[in-house]
């Protein structure tokens, strides 16, 4: 028995589809802790340039 081609584009579409989700929650996460990263560096920095006051 042959294979419908539909099905074959379908599942070609699916695992493009699965790729690019994959690889935009893997983008998100990896802005959102490099975002996370730089502003804790900020805040050191503001501590540090900040004369205490007594």
């Amino acid at each position: 028995m042959a294979e419908n081609p539909f099905l074959s584009i379908l599942a070609l579409v699916a695992v493009v589809l699965l790729v690019v989700v994959t690889g935009g929650i893997g983008y998100l996460t990896l802005a959102d802790w490099r975002d996370r990263r730089r502003l804790e560096q900020e805040k050191r920095e503001t501590r540090r340039s900040t004369p205490k006051r007594r």
